[in-house]
């Protein structure tokens, strides 16, 4: 299977060569190729990463959450000071809403990092695909003329 798919090439490159055609350099553009399935696995390795350092955040935001509510129904009586238990109701819901909003800040942080991460990785081998591409074309010499 190797032998015939090389007789192809070898084939189109006789043909492209034989009518002018730019040369390609084959070996480029495979090599450029699996570049870009790296560059791809590197850019979804860290979207995964990503992605589960939100799920973790959001984890953290939500044991808080519960840990003051436990705290909370300890502390509260039920028949005490009605003045107490509001403030003390009180002090929860802020106490839950400041975990909540600073928890929201570190996911919202840690979703554009790693947004920002794999996208640059897919920008930079873009550009870097492009230059090889060009690299591995080569225009055949026109004869000269006489």
């Amino acid at each position: 299977m190797v032998k015939e798919t090389r007789s192809y090439i070898e084939m189109l490159r006789k043909f492209g060569g034989d009518i002018g055609l730019p040369k390609l350099d084959v070996d480029k553009l495979i090599e450029g190729h699996r570049k870009n399935i790296d560059a791809l696995s590197q850019s979804a390795e860290i979207a995964v990463k990503g992605t589960q350092s939100v799920a973790q955040k959001q984890r953290e935001v939500l044991e808080a959450g519960l840990r003051e509510a436990t705290a909370l129904a300890r502390a509260f009586q039920p028949l005490g000071n009605p003045q107490e238990n509001l403030s003390r109701q009180t002090e929860f819901a802020r106490k839950v809403f400041d975990i909540a909003v600073q928890g929201t800040k570190e996911t919202a942080e840690l979703t554009k990092q790693s947004t920002s991460e794999a996208v640059k990785i897919i920008q930079e081998r873009l550009k870097d695909s492009l230059q090889e591409i060009r690299g591995s074309v080569t225009r055949p010499e026109k004869p000269a003329k006489t």
